[in-house]
Formats: C-alpha cells, structure tokens, sequence
C-alpha cells in the first residue's frame, strides 16, 4: 500500500459530484426525543468521478488512472471544485489562524476552518500544493525562515515564534483519496463516446 502523489485527471474531476459525510448515530427515546453522537471527529468526503466522463479520451485516462493505482489500492490526489483553497481563488496570508507562538513551538498543523461563533469544525489539510503556502506571525508575511512539508501538511519554522504571535496561513490543497472499488464498469456509448456510471472514491483520513 502506498500514496501516489499525483492528480486524478482534472477536466474529470470538475465534472465530477461528491462532498463530506458524517457519521451520526440517532437514538429515538420512548417518549419521542432523541439522543445524537457524533462518531466520527472529522467528517469524510466521498465523489463520483462517472459524472466527469464525457468522451472516449476521458475514459481512458480514467482507465490508465485506475489501472496504475491498482484499484483500491494505493492512493492519490483528488481536486475539489468547490473546495480546494484557504480563501478565495488567490490564497490570502491571513486566510486561516493555525496556531499561537509560545516561544517554543515550532510546527503548526495547516487547518481550514469551517462555519462561524457556535461550533466551528477545524479541517486538517494534509495535502497542501507545492508552492501555493504563505505564512504570516503577528501579522507580518514570512518570506523565509519555514519550510511546509507537502505530505502531511505541517509548517515548521526555524525559529519559533514569539509568545501570544498569531500564526496564520493561506494555501491551495488537494483531497487524498482512494478508489472504493476494484472494479469499472465502462459502456462504449457511441463511437467516440465512453461511460463508467459509478466510479467512487472515497477521502483518506489522517
């Protein structure tokens, strides 16, 4: 098993359908109210790449895809439409805070965070894209002096911030996946036309 730091084809992926699942288990009481537990700590996202197949040629780069990662069995990258950056479509330095100095610390988990004042949810991103992550401490842009490792999404800096310096990031990110098949199913529509309905993946977690 192995992750293959490599991009499902995009003009795919952007025609594709999916989004984050929970897990929520919902137990009605006798007298008509319920009890909830949330058993999952981050949420999972799951896609359907059948519907980003519009001809042959997308087909069989899908084909050469699933071939090489072996099914089910090594992972890669999956590029969210709808959801692949810190911010807007150009990352801001001030995008999102993942951390505050204590004059010690000297790594910080990249994050994005989710919904406003009653209870965000905090997204590790795992998969950054080279080149697309810029720091800021107090404020202040850091040109040099971190590095940002693209495989697990952890910035460390050389020397650590100073206590009560906000750390903040912005960064465009890929979704690390897996197909949650061994199988496609794939229907020559036409001469130059090529449909595989269901082809799921489904987000690897930390």
């Amino acid at each position: 098993m192995a992750f293959h730091p490599i991009r499902f084809p995009l003009d795919v992926a952007l025609g594709s359908r999916g989004g984050p699942e929970r897990r929520t288990d919902v137990v009605t009481l006798a007298g008509g109210g319920e009890q909830r537990n949330g058993r999952w700590q981050h949420s999972r996202r799951r896609y359907n790449a059948g519907y980003g197949v519009k001809s042959r040629a997308d087909m069989q780069a899908v084909l050469a895809f699933f071939e090489e990662r072996r099914g089910r069995l090594h992972g890669f990258l999956w590029r969210d439409g709808l959801d692949h950056s810190s911010g807007g479509a150009v990352p801001g330095v001030s995008d999102q805070a993942i951390g505050v100095g204590d004059g010690v610390r000297k790594t910080f988990q990249l994050s994005k965070r989710y919904g406003a004042s009653f209870d965000p949810y905090m997204r590790p991103i795992t998969r950054p894209v080279a080149g697309s992550v810029r720091v800021a401490v107090a404020g202040v842009e850091a040109m040099s002096g971190w590095s940002v490792d693209v495989g697990n999404g952890v910035v460390t800096f050389a020397a650590a911030p100073g206590a009560g310096a906000a750390v903040t990031a912005g960064f465009l990110f890929d979704v690390p996946v897996r197909f949650d098949t061994d199988r496609l199913d794939i229907e020559l529509a036409s001469f130059d036309g090529a449909e595989a309905p269901s082809i799921p993946l489904v987000e690897i977690l930390p």
